[in-house]
């Protein structure tokens, strides 16, 4: 079973920046994709940035390009989002997950927007962005 506990998140003002970072524990080799989602309030879960952890392939939700950046140190089981320029629209909490490599529903292997695959979640860091 693994574990997921993440930290960094805090209140900064717009154009900050924020690292926030995720700790893997437990049985991990059965979940070979991470990933970034966040919640704002009052809004659905939204998927940021994945990763297929065996080789460091990333994937990026359209919106998500440019001022994200997902990646880890594969051997502290450790994975991070960098978060550039913040805005006050990034306001959210953010979750970290991780789930089976499995494709079929449309989306590919590790996709962000096939949320219902990651089956692990963390308990999520809160970001908080003035303007």
């Amino acid at each position: 079973q693994v574990q997921l506990v993440e930290s960094g998140g805090g209140s900064v003002q717009g154009g900050g920046s924020l690292r926030l970072s995720c700790a893997a524990s437990g049985y991990t080799d059965g979940s070979p994709c991470m990933g970034w989602f966040r919640q704002a309030p009052g809004k659905e879960l939204e998927g940021v940035a994945t990763m297929y952890t065996y080789l460091s392939h990333t994937y990026y939700a359209y919106s998500m390009t440019g001022r994200f950046t997902i990646s880890q140190d594969y051997s502290k089981k450790m994975l991070y989002l960098q978060i550039d320029n913040l805005k006050p629209e990034d306001t959210a909490r953010y979750s970290c997950a991780a789930g089976a490599y499995s494709n079929g529903d449309g989306y590919g292997p590790c996709s962000p927007f096939a949320q219902s695959r990651y089956n692990t979640w963390g308990q999520g860091t809160q970001v908080t962005v003035s303007s």
